[in-house]
């Protein structure tokens, strides 16, 4: 294996999704390969943390299908180690200890489902399946994000000043007035900027500005407006 270190690696747009397995039982990773290859799944098997992390992840729909305890160490110091390196993609624990504080902890540190073995095939089938669901639309959103960060880099600097000052709540007579220009001349910026941007309304354009923090930049400038 490579050692991209989970670097997503170039690939087709959409896939029916891949599951990763790791697990240190052979036995168990056999059977897993087996289950998700009979339902025409893409899966990756792996059986230590470094194998894992050495995997160049692929463009697609992803989740994590981990064993809590791996030959002494802990899915849970994985599960922390991924999330801090930026990996989103969501993670089902398997175990074999109904533990429940470790249960609590993993959920509150973003798992999606915690699995007490022997799990039901039916039961897996139904946690895999929801969590390459919410990595997707976890994907969408990225590259939701990724093409309003595009738009509003198009934008002229007065144009995503209007835009801020317009998000945060200022009416056209307002925003006119600190920055010194015409009103004619904000409605003009403001509609440039909705262009650009791809809004197909006031309020798009404002759900846009919040994604990309300005809401809160603008707001902070609108209550010294205010109180000025």
């Amino acid at each position: 294996m490579t050692s991209t270190c989970l670097e997503p690696a170039a690939s087709a747009e959409y896939e029916p999704g891949t599951v990763l397995v790791l697990d240190d039982d052979a036995m168990v990773l056999d059977a897993l390969g087996g289950l998700f290859r009979s339902l025409d799944m893409d899966v990756a098997l792996f059986a230590s943390e470094a194998e894992l992390m050495a995997y160049p992840l692929p463009d697609t729909p992803c989740c994590l299908l981990l064993d809590v305890r791996l030959g002494g160490a802990s899915g849970l110091d994985l599960q922390s180690r991924l999330g801090q390196s930026g990996v989103g993609m969501p993670i089902i624990f398997m175990t074999g200890y109904g533990d429940v504080a470790m249960t609590a902890a993993a959920m509150k540190a973003g798992a999606v489902d915690f699995l007490t073995k022997p799990i039901l095939e039916t039961s897996l089938i139904a946690a895999v399946s929801a969590a390459l669901d919410r990595d997707r639309s976890r994907r969408r959103g990225m590259r939701r994000t990724d093409a309003i960060r595009r738009g509003f880099a198009t934008l002229t600097p007065r144009e995503a000043e209007v835009m801020g000052m317009a998000v945060s709540g200022l009416l056209n007579k307002q925003i006119a007035g600190e920055i010194g220009i015409s009103e004619v001349t904000v409605k003009i910026h403001r509609g440039q900027a909705m262009r650009k941007m791809n809004a197909r309304s006031f309020a798009d354009l404002v759900l846009m500005g919040q994604e990309l923090g300005l809401y809160r930049d603008a707001a902070r400038r609108a209550r010294q407006f205010a109180d000025a």
